[in-house]
Protein backbone atom coordinates (compact mmCIF):
# COMPACT_ATOMS: atom_id res chain seq x y z
CA UNK A 1 0.00 0.00 0.00
CA UNK A 2 1.21 3.51 -0.86
CA UNK A 3 1.48 5.98 2.02
CA UNK A 4 -1.39 8.47 1.95
CA UNK A 5 0.89 11.52 2.30
CA UNK A 6 2.99 10.26 -0.61
CA UNK A 7 -0.15 9.85 -2.73
CA UNK A 8 -1.14 13.46 -1.98
CA UNK A 9 2.31 14.72 -2.85
CA UNK A 10 2.39 12.74 -6.10
CA UNK A 11 -1.08 14.05 -6.91
CA UNK A 12 0.24 17.60 -6.72
CA UNK A 13 2.74 16.62 -9.39
CA UNK A 14 -0.01 15.25 -11.62
CA UNK A 15 0.70 11.59 -10.82
CA UNK A 16 -2.29 9.49 -9.80
CA UNK A 17 -1.52 6.45 -7.68
CA UNK A 18 -4.30 4.08 -6.72
CA UNK A 19 -5.22 0.42 -6.38
CA UNK A 20 -7.74 -1.77 -8.19
CA UNK A 21 -9.74 -1.94 -4.96
CA UNK A 22 -9.90 1.84 -4.56
CA UNK A 23 -10.80 2.35 -8.22
CA UNK A 24 -13.48 -0.33 -8.06
CA UNK A 25 -15.06 1.09 -4.91
CA UNK A 26 -14.84 4.63 -6.28
CA UNK A 27 -16.88 3.57 -9.31
CA UNK A 28 -19.49 1.84 -7.15
CA UNK A 29 -19.93 4.64 -4.62
CA UNK A 30 -20.11 7.33 -7.30
CA UNK A 31 -22.95 5.74 -9.25
CA UNK A 32 -25.49 4.50 -6.73
CA UNK A 33 -28.80 4.57 -8.62
CA UNK A 34 -31.88 4.47 -6.37
CA UNK A 35 -35.09 2.70 -7.29
CA UNK A 36 -38.00 5.00 -8.07
CA UNK A 37 -40.70 4.19 -5.55
CA UNK A 38 -42.03 5.62 -2.31
CA UNK A 39 -44.39 4.37 0.36
CA UNK A 40 -45.61 7.37 2.36
CA UNK A 41 -44.81 10.93 3.42
CA UNK A 42 -41.04 10.30 3.64
CA UNK A 43 -41.09 9.90 -0.13
CA UNK A 44 -41.85 13.64 -0.44
CA UNK A 45 -38.62 14.42 1.42
CA UNK A 46 -36.80 11.94 -0.82
CA UNK A 47 -38.14 13.73 -3.91
CA UNK A 48 -37.09 17.10 -2.47
CA UNK A 49 -33.54 15.78 -2.10
CA UNK A 50 -33.25 15.46 -5.87
CA UNK A 51 -34.30 19.06 -6.52
CA UNK A 52 -31.92 21.94 -7.25
CA UNK A 53 -31.77 23.13 -3.63
CA UNK A 54 -30.10 19.91 -2.44
CA UNK A 55 -28.83 18.48 -5.75
CA UNK A 56 -28.37 14.77 -5.14
CA UNK A 57 -26.57 14.68 -8.52
CA UNK A 58 -23.41 15.70 -6.64
CA UNK A 59 -23.28 12.12 -5.39
CA UNK A 60 -24.04 10.47 -8.73
CA UNK A 61 -27.40 9.28 -7.40
CA UNK A 62 -29.88 11.46 -9.26
CA UNK A 63 -30.81 8.74 -11.75
CA UNK A 64 -33.85 7.12 -10.13
CA UNK A 65 -34.60 3.96 -12.06
CA UNK A 66 -38.15 2.71 -12.70
CA UNK A 67 -37.02 -0.93 -12.72
CA UNK A 68 -35.38 -2.91 -9.90
CA UNK A 69 -33.18 -4.57 -12.56
CA UNK A 70 -31.41 -1.22 -13.11
CA UNK A 71 -31.25 0.00 -9.51
CA UNK A 72 -28.47 -0.28 -6.93
CA UNK A 73 -30.26 1.24 -3.95
CA UNK A 74 -33.65 0.76 -2.35
CA UNK A 75 -34.83 3.69 -0.22
CA UNK A 76 -37.68 2.44 1.95
CA UNK A 77 -39.33 5.81 2.46
CA UNK A 78 -42.41 5.55 4.61
CA UNK A 79 -44.72 3.20 6.46
CA UNK A 80 -44.43 -0.45 5.48
CA UNK A 81 -47.78 -2.16 5.92
CA UNK A 82 -47.96 -5.92 6.14
CA UNK A 83 -49.81 -5.92 2.84
CA UNK A 84 -46.94 -4.04 1.19
CA UNK A 85 -44.03 -5.88 2.87
CA UNK A 86 -44.09 -8.88 0.48
CA UNK A 87 -43.88 -6.51 -2.50
CA UNK A 88 -40.90 -4.68 -0.99
CA UNK A 89 -39.05 -7.97 -0.43
CA UNK A 90 -39.91 -9.11 -3.96
CA UNK A 91 -38.54 -5.88 -5.43
CA UNK A 92 -35.38 -6.28 -3.36
CA UNK A 93 -34.87 -9.80 -4.67
CA UNK A 94 -35.23 -8.53 -8.24
CA UNK A 95 -32.43 -5.99 -7.80
CA UNK A 96 -29.03 -7.00 -9.13
CA UNK A 97 -25.99 -7.16 -6.89
CA UNK A 98 -24.37 -5.07 -5.54
CA UNK A 99 -27.48 -3.63 -3.87
CA UNK A 100 -28.05 -1.55 -0.78
CA UNK A 101 -30.96 -0.46 1.40
CA UNK A 102 -31.63 2.78 3.26
CA UNK A 103 -34.51 2.71 5.76
CA UNK A 104 -35.79 6.29 5.74
CA UNK A 105 -37.84 7.51 8.68
CA UNK A 106 -39.18 6.11 11.92
CA UNK A 107 -41.90 4.10 10.15
CA UNK A 108 -39.46 2.19 7.94
CA UNK A 109 -37.18 1.56 10.92
CA UNK A 110 -39.66 0.52 13.61
CA UNK A 111 -43.23 1.30 12.61
CA UNK A 112 -43.04 4.86 13.91
CA UNK A 113 -46.24 6.37 15.33
CA UNK A 114 -48.17 3.45 13.82
CA UNK A 115 -46.09 0.82 15.62
CA UNK A 116 -49.05 -0.50 17.59
CA UNK A 117 -51.19 -0.89 14.50
CA UNK A 118 -52.04 -4.49 13.63
CA UNK A 119 -51.36 -3.80 9.95
CA UNK A 120 -47.94 -2.10 10.22
CA UNK A 121 -44.58 -3.86 10.01
CA UNK A 122 -42.27 -3.04 12.92
CA UNK A 123 -39.31 -2.32 10.67
CA UNK A 124 -38.33 -3.47 7.18
CA UNK A 125 -35.05 -4.90 8.56
CA UNK A 126 -37.05 -7.91 9.72
CA UNK A 127 -37.09 -9.12 6.12
CA UNK A 128 -34.20 -7.51 4.20
CA UNK A 129 -30.76 -6.28 5.31
CA UNK A 130 -30.58 -2.51 5.89
CA UNK A 131 -27.28 -0.67 5.40
CA UNK A 132 -28.23 2.77 6.78
CA UNK A 133 -31.07 3.79 9.11
CA UNK A 134 -32.36 7.39 9.09
CA UNK A 135 -34.37 8.38 12.19
CA UNK A 136 -36.98 11.14 12.10
CA UNK A 137 -40.61 11.67 11.20
CA UNK A 138 -40.07 12.64 8.52
CA UNK A 139 -36.30 13.10 8.11
CA UNK A 140 -35.24 16.21 6.22
CA UNK A 141 -33.42 16.00 2.86
CA UNK A 142 -30.15 16.75 4.65
CA UNK A 143 -30.60 13.52 6.61
CA UNK A 144 -30.95 11.52 3.39
CA UNK A 145 -27.82 13.18 2.00
CA UNK A 146 -26.00 12.22 5.20
CA UNK A 147 -27.22 8.64 4.68
CA UNK A 148 -25.79 8.68 1.14
CA UNK A 149 -22.44 9.86 2.49
CA UNK A 150 -22.52 7.15 5.15
CA UNK A 151 -23.26 4.54 2.49
CA UNK A 152 -20.42 5.84 0.33
CA UNK A 153 -18.01 5.51 3.27
CA UNK A 154 -19.20 1.96 3.80
CA UNK A 155 -18.60 1.09 0.14
CA UNK A 156 -15.17 2.76 0.22
CA UNK A 157 -14.12 0.62 3.17
CA UNK A 158 -15.12 -2.73 1.66
CA UNK A 159 -12.19 -4.97 0.62
CA UNK A 160 -12.55 -7.12 -2.48
CA UNK A 161 -11.22 -10.23 -0.75
CA UNK A 162 -11.18 -11.71 2.73
CA UNK A 163 -13.37 -10.88 5.68
CA UNK A 164 -15.61 -7.84 5.27
CA UNK A 165 -15.89 -8.15 1.49
CA UNK A 166 -19.22 -7.21 -0.14
CA UNK A 167 -22.01 -9.77 -0.05
CA UNK A 168 -21.99 -10.27 -3.82
CA UNK A 169 -18.34 -11.36 -3.68
CA UNK A 170 -19.08 -13.97 -1.03
CA UNK A 171 -20.33 -17.20 -2.58
CA UNK A 172 -21.84 -18.30 0.75
CA UNK A 173 -23.73 -15.07 1.45
CA UNK A 174 -27.49 -14.95 1.04
CA UNK A 175 -28.57 -12.50 -1.68
CA UNK A 176 -32.27 -13.32 -1.93
CA UNK A 177 -34.71 -13.68 0.93
CA UNK A 178 -38.06 -15.47 1.30
CA UNK A 179 -41.06 -13.36 0.38
CA UNK A 180 -43.51 -13.40 3.32
CA UNK A 181 -47.09 -14.43 2.73
CA UNK A 182 -50.30 -13.47 4.45
CA UNK A 183 -51.08 -16.11 7.08
CA UNK A 184 -54.20 -16.62 9.13
CA UNK A 185 -53.28 -13.90 11.61
CA UNK A 186 -49.97 -12.36 10.49
CA UNK A 187 -47.18 -12.53 7.94
CA UNK A 188 -45.57 -15.94 7.56
CA UNK A 189 -42.73 -16.11 8.45
CA UNK A 190 -42.82 -13.21 10.97
CA UNK A 191 -39.19 -12.43 10.03
CA UNK A 192 -36.32 -13.74 7.90
CA UNK A 193 -33.86 -15.42 10.25
CA UNK A 194 -30.98 -14.55 7.93
CA UNK A 195 -31.31 -10.85 8.76
CA UNK A 196 -33.41 -10.86 11.95
CA UNK A 197 -32.29 -13.80 14.14
CA UNK A 198 -34.42 -12.67 17.09
CA UNK A 199 -37.43 -14.92 17.52
CA UNK A 200 -40.66 -12.95 17.24
CA UNK A 201 -43.62 -14.02 19.30
CA UNK A 202 -46.40 -14.87 16.90
CA UNK A 203 -49.69 -13.08 17.10
CA UNK A 204 -51.45 -16.40 17.58
CA UNK A 205 -49.48 -17.21 20.74
CA UNK A 206 -51.10 -14.33 22.61
CA UNK A 207 -54.69 -13.82 23.54
CA UNK A 208 -56.56 -12.70 20.46
CA UNK A 209 -59.46 -10.35 20.96
CA UNK A 210 -62.14 -9.05 18.67
CA UNK A 211 -63.08 -5.41 18.18
CA UNK A 212 -65.12 -5.39 21.40
CA UNK A 213 -62.21 -6.65 23.43
CA UNK A 214 -63.60 -10.13 24.01
CA UNK A 215 -61.19 -13.06 23.86
CA UNK A 216 -61.83 -15.19 20.78
CA UNK A 217 -58.82 -17.48 20.47
CA UNK A 218 -55.51 -18.37 22.07
CA UNK A 219 -54.08 -20.74 19.46
CA UNK A 220 -52.37 -19.92 16.17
Amino acid sequence: MVDNELKIELGKQGILVTTIEELYNWGRRSSVWPMQFGLACCAIEMIATTMARYDLARFGAEVFRPSPRQADLMIVSGTVTKKMAPQVVRLYNQMAEPKYVIAMGACAISGGPFKQGYNVLKGIDRYIPVDVHIPGCPPRPEALIQAFMTLQKKIDGQPLTGEGRPRFLDADAQCEFPVPEQGAHDLEPPSNQGVWPVEIQGVGSRERRDIDGRQVSTDH
